[in-house]
């Protein structure tokens, strides 16, 4: 028998269901199918083409329905079906997960097929060549200047990895130790998460923006056996000093008793000529005089679906990152299932998705999701607006993307500079375009749709973490009719729930905080070395609950859109930057004592980083003293952190118990005046109307 709860979970999909084409009686209905209008304002609905749905894999709300109600009610054996399509060295045991999500009951904990023994990069690389792809191209690498680039097949690629994990072996990483990777978009970025994965290592990549007091933080924290780096980098113009940074970063560590023996380095000399390059004799060692030694061929590490994969770092609404430990079966299947069916992925498509690896998503979606699937991804080591606008489209026509996964923020940029950038490029090879990183607005996502994809490709605008492994609600092309902005409906397995203060579901059309019941696959089990703060960010808030930190509204439809962050945690462009972070790094300022940061909404980024800032007795406000401020959270976390304006505050709105009342400092900084509110708490409400007569100083 159902559990009731279940069925009652598939209410809102189920209405749709039953009405014309699973639409529901939308007022103004004025749907536009795909390839035959623009979607203009007044659209509710951008239904799929009959010829593009018939050949989906999921062709209709129905066959979605049927799954998803499997997925929800079996979810052991909806799992264990897909999860049998691939190389298990040794079978999992039963059951096939268990969980506990609920703080109240014990130590929260969640795993899948555990006793099941494989291995990711295995199912990547040697998999597909077993199945006659070993030389279908795997990577086609578009280098920062036009007309440099490279490919590798599955054959080539496998090659690589291993030669990288025999030298890994040889310097003495073993399973289970962590490998710290600090590399740009060069094939070597995917090929060392790989080489890793092979040998049960655990790698932990930083993004190659980040500062060295960031990458040093990362190192202390995770300990890795070494460090895999490159001289020098070049995105757009401009060229980044990578090894100076690691350099900074790894004398910081010895201070700190965390030596790395060995930093091992690409020499990418089209950025920076090998003898220009520092070098500490004895720990550096250039990555093309050592790996071309080492045999092509390395035996795997059979690993448990529980042992851990990798380490990424997210920012914190506390000033320290924390470590999201990703396991290795169920993020398996987790994200090769997702990327299947969210870009209705066929063998023949050219698939590009522009996140860096460094992010959630170039784990799940340039490496992992595509290359289990046997997928030709693109991976493009320069800006997208380098040499011109029109890089991203230059790229699609050359390589006949079809799948085009990006984030808004690139799409409100390039929207900004006009449609020609992308008009005189054909794009006639795209057939579904994506959407990561934060909601995206309505008119953002129909100059996207009708601009980009003329009209005719459907868009997967998902909703996702770096803590949930892969997409938890997203839209499926071909199953769903589209509404501008919406993320839709939940992903397979998962049910998405939404809940008031007090943690009561809300049902039907409501808004309030978005939370998740019972686990799937590709979530994170733990945070590293602090397994407590894993349980207190995660499941205190709302006991039984994963709570996502985000805000979500529900339509009649039961659609679902996403408002954005809810917690201390600002969302820049599709990167998580926690408000503690930018807070203490202007505090480190000799001459500022004390600092507030909000998010405050911004054309191009989606979220721009605010800061209220009080200065040292004293220090009289200048131009100068703003430009080091900026200058100090560039060098501290990156440049992508640095605030877009900061505000002089003689002093900060706080309540008796000195708390910061950031509403009302997000109310100032968004010019909300006549929203501020009740402001008679405060200790000294006074401090409000000076900060609004220097709001424009």
């Amino acid at each position: 028998m159902a559990d009731p709860l279940t069925t009652h979970h598939l209410r809102h999909v189920e209405s749709m269901a039953t009405l014309p084409s699973g639409a529901g009686n939308i007022s103004r209905l004025n749907a536009v199918i795909l390839g035959e209008a623009l979607a203009s304002e007044e659209d509710d609905l951008i239904l799929s083409s009959p010829d593009f749905s018939t050949q989906a894999h999921v062709p209709s709300p129905e066959k979605y329905l049927e799954m998803y109600k499997r997925s929800i009610e079996d979810p052991a054996g909806f799992w264990s079906d897909i999860a049998s399509q691939f190389y298990w060295k040794q079978k999992w045991g039963t059951p096939v997960y268990s969980e506990n999500f609920d703080i109240r009951k014990g130590r929260i904990n969640i795993e899948w097929f555990k006793g099941g023994i494989t291995n990711i990069c295995y199912n990547c690389l040697d998999a597909n060549i077993a199945a006659g792809d070993g030389d279908k191209i795997a990577i086609y690498w578009e280098g920062n200047e036009l007309g440099v680039d490279a490919t590798l097949t599955y054959n080539q690629l496998l090659h690589k990895v291993c030669q990288l994990a025999n030298y890994l072996k040889d310097i003495g990483v073993r399973k289970g130790d962590a490998v710290l990777i600090y590399l740009p978009m060069l094939m070597e970025l995917p090929i060392a998460m790989l080489a890793c994965a092979r040998i049960g290592a655990v790698h932990s990549v930083v993004f190659a923006g980040f500062s060295s007091e960031s990458v040093a933080q990362r190192i202390i924290d995770c300990k890795p056996k070494v460090v895999l780096t490159c001289n020098a980098v070049k995105r757009g113009p401009k060229v980044i000093n990578l090894k100076d940074i690691v350099d900074v970063a790894l004398a910081e560590c010895a201070k700190n008793g965390a030596v790395v023996d060995v930093c091992l380095t690409y020499g990418n000399e089209s950025a920076l000529k090998k003898e220009s390059t520092k070098w500490v004799e004895g720990r550096d060692i250039w990555w093309q005089d050592v790996l071309h030694k080492y045999p092509t061929s390395c035996d795997v590490e059979w690993v448990d679906a529980e042992d851990p994969l990798f380490l990424l770092y997210t920012s914190g609404s506390t000033g320290k990152p924390k470590g999201v430990l990703h396991t290795t079966g169920g993020y398996m299947v987790y994200t090769a299932t997702t990327f299947k069916y969210a870009f209705d992925y066929k063998p023949s498509d050219v698939y590009w998705c522009t996140a860096d690896c460094g992010w959630i998503t170039g784990h799940s979606y340039v490496t992992y999701g595509p290359l289990l699937n046997g997928a030709s991804v693109i991976v493009f080591e320069g800006a997208p607006n380098y040499p011109d606008s029109g890089r991203c489209w230059d790229i699609v026509d050359k390589y006949k993307v079809s799948i085009f996964y990006t984030a808004p923020t690139l799409v409100r940029s390039l929207m900004r500079e006009g449609n020609e950038h992308v008009t005189r490029y054909s794009r006639k090879s795209l057939r579904v375009l994506g959407s990561v990183g934060e909601p995206i607005n309505p008119s953002a996502w129909r100059w996207f749709f009708n601009v980009v994809g003329d009209s005719r490709c459907p868009i997967s605008d998902t909703w996702w973490q770096t803590e949930t492994g892969g997409f938890l609600i997203t839209p499926l092309p071909g199953a769903w009719p589209q509404k501008p902005g919406s993320a839709t409906f939940p992903f397979f397995g998962v049910q998405p729930v939404i809940v008031d203060e007090k943690g009561g579901e809300i049902e039907g059309e409501c808004s309030g905080y978005l939370c998740i019941k019972s686990s799937w696959p590709g979530a994170f089990r733990t945070l590293y070395g602090d397994h407590e703060r894993y349980e207190t960010t995660y499941f205190s808030a709302f006991p039984g609950y994963y709570f996502s930190g985000d805000g979500c509204s529900r339509d009649k439809d039961g659609y679902h859109w996403l408002t954005g962050r809810v917690d201390d945690v600002i969302n820049v462009s599709g990167h998580r930057i926690g408000t503690a972070e930018v807070e203490s790094a202007l505090v480190s300022h000799p001459q500022c004592a004390e600092a507030a940061v909000v998010g405050v909404e911004h054309e191009v980024k989606g979220q721009g980083i605010y800061a209220f800032v009080t200065l040292v007795e004293g220090v009289p406000y200048s131009d100068d003293l703003r430009k080091s401020l900026i200058m100090t959270v560039r060098k501290q976390i990156g440049a992508f952190a640095a605030p877009d304006k900061i505000h002089w505050a003689p002093g900060l709105p706080k309540t008796r118990s000195g708390k910061i009342m950031r509403r009302i400092l997000r109310k100032i900084a968004s010019r909300q005046l006549d929203e501020l509110g009740d402001t008679s708490t405060l200790a000294d409400p006074g401090v409000v109307d000076q900060l609004i007569a220097l709001s424009d100083s």
